[in-house]
């Protein structure tokens, strides 16, 4: 293994971009001829959630479809909690997304007649999801934009390294802290973007990469930054129920195509709910989670609708089916709820910038407003390029000079090892798709001492235990939070912002005697 000097020498007091899915590479490559070093812990694209997305781009680009039907679904799937002058800037730069990939490299599937095809999600109104190599889209997205980076003189890649801290002098950026096997480092640098994906891999059951439990979040909290809807994670309801870890994803496109949720019986438990198969992401989900917990399993039937047309229009789902034994084109899919994506994280502003100077984050750690309490499907790939290229634009705009005081480039120790094994199970009993107060505050009594820490599990118990403070403070359900003893929305809501130590306040107050009140700025 390579000794970490050498690497980090060279690109010292360059913008240093964290995280290699499709955010990460897409603020990298805009931010050309800007010298940029983009630090990834795995081979570039490798351990990043991109790679593994199969339902592609939400983008209003059909003859029937325009931008502001585009804002009705979001808004309507957000469940109140959107902020619509975010919602309404990023889903309005659309085509010039997609346009902008097409430079890249990335190829859409089209029509014969030249025309995109554009697929259905759920509580979309409109056909609007553009595919890349069918359910491969992330991938195809992915490894286009890999090999533009490689092609780009101004971006040096360090792989196989991983940031652990962003560090901060005099109230902004001034490095970040990079590990290397045995080796630890400081890279000088007064600007630094997150791009670190989600936190699907504090859950056991899971559509992500196993190693993402929340880095960017954790780190932009030990930075000092806000962060916002800790709450809303979202189940993606239909996930191959076969032993897998992580479990492979059956993308809602199968059901735009027409497939069924039936039970063991045969019954087609959506067929009255508004929306049926294709009602918003929360309410599918829990609809599973209820045969599921009644003692049903769960299939999905695409044999009527797609057929032997199966392997063709899937290839990548139809693989992961034959893997198991399974051939969709004649039999059932059994699928359950799985931890798939993060609507809250870091708060940023439309500039991808969050209230640390010289800290930008964009893609599924940072929060924008966009997906407010339950994401649209296929909106993130948008937002991961609009918010990559916003952000390249600022940075490119705001010249930050370096502190005065740098910090040392050799860390003084190296950190743990950072693991979530003793932080999954807690996330995973009392912080899923289904909560209440007694599980809450179980979750908080354990993560909290491991939170606050310096132990193996503190940086994942950090994002868990900001989780469980967020959930404990919104007695009500709402999107990708749902609370079995607080059913129904409240009639009015608002979004919760807080810092690290407001979460370590609000969780310490919260397993207090009820005679001691939340701090004013809490409530």
């Amino acid at each position: 293994m390579q000794s970490l000097a050498p690497l980090v020498a060279p690109v010292a007091g360059q913008i240093a971009v964290v995280g290699s899915g499709i955010a990460g590479l897409m603020t990298a490559l805009e931010l050309a001829p800007r010298p940029v070093v983009l630090v990834t812990r795995a081979d570039l694209g490798r351990e990043s959630s991109s790679l593994w997305a199969q339902g592609g781009i939400a983008a209003s680009l059909g003859p029937e479809d325009d931008p502001e039907q585009h804002v009705d679904d979001t808004l309507r799937a957000g469940a109140g909690l959107c902020d619509p002058e975010a919602v309404r800037g990023i889903l309005s730069q659309a085509r010039d997304a997609i346009e902008t990939l097409e430079r890249y490299g990335v190829r859409f599937d089209r029509n014969a007649d030249g025309s995109y095809a554009l697929g259905l999600e759920a509580a979309h109104g409109r056909h609007r999801i553009l595919h890349a190599g069918g359910d491969g889209s992330g991938a195809a997205i992915t490894e286009a934009l890999v090999k533009a980076v490689l092609n780009t003189p101004s971006i040096t890649c360090l792989t196989g390294v991983e940031a652990r801290r962003v560090c901060v002098t005099d109230g902004g950026v001034s490095g970040l802290w990079l590990q290397s096997g045995d080796e630890a480092m400081i890279l000088p640098t007064s600007q630094v973007v997150l791009a670190t994906g989600g936190l699907g891999g504090l859950y056991d059951a899971t559509t992500n990469p196993r190693g993402n439990v929340g880095q960017g979040v954790m780190m932009a909290a030990r930075a000092g930054a806000v962060l916002t809807d800790l709450e809303f994670v979202q189940f993606h309801p239909t996930a191959l129920d076969v032993p897998r870890t992580p479990l492979a994803l059956v993308s809602e496109a199968v059901r735009g195509a027409g497939a069924w949720l039936i039970n063991g019986a045969g019954e087609r438990f959506m067929a009255d709910t508004p929306g049926a198969e294709l009602a918003p992401r929360d309410v599918v989900a829990r609809a599973i989670h209820a045969q599921i917990a009644r003692g049903e399993r769960v299939y999905l039937d695409a044999t009527r609708a797609i057929g032997e047309d199966f392997a063709a229009k899937f290839p990548i789902i139809h693989q992961f089916c034959r893997e198991a034994g399974i051939d969709p084109a004649r039999a059932p899919i059994p699928v359950r709820p799985a931890a798939h994506y993060y609507m809250g994280g870091i708060a940023t502003d439309l500039r991808g910038r969050t209230t640390v100077p010289g800290l930008w984050a964009v893609g599924e750690c940072a929060c924008t407003g966009l997906h407010g309490a339950n994401r649209l499907a296929s909106n993130s790939l948008l937002e991961a390029v609009v918010m990559g290229r916003r952000a390249a634009r600022d940075i490119y705009e705001t010249a930050r000079p370096m502190s005065q005081t740098e910090p040392s480039r050799a860390a003084p120790q190296m950190l743990p090892k950072a693991e979530a094994d003793d932080i999954r199970p807690i996330v995973s009993q009392y912080l899923g798709m289904i909560r209440d107060r007694a599980g809450i505050e179980a979750a908080l009594r354990a993560l909290r001492p491991l939170a606050m820490g310096n132990g193996p599990g503190a940086d994942a118990a950090i994002v868990a235990l900001g989780i469980a403070c967020f959930a404990a403070l919104r007695t009500e359900s709402r999107g990708g939070h749902a609370r079995s003893d607080f059913p129904e929305p409240e009639a009015v809501s608002t979004r919760r912002r807080m810092t690290l130590d407001d979460i370590f306040t609000a969780s310490g107050t919260l397993l207090a005697p009820a005679s001691q009140p939340l701090p004013e700025t809490l409530t």
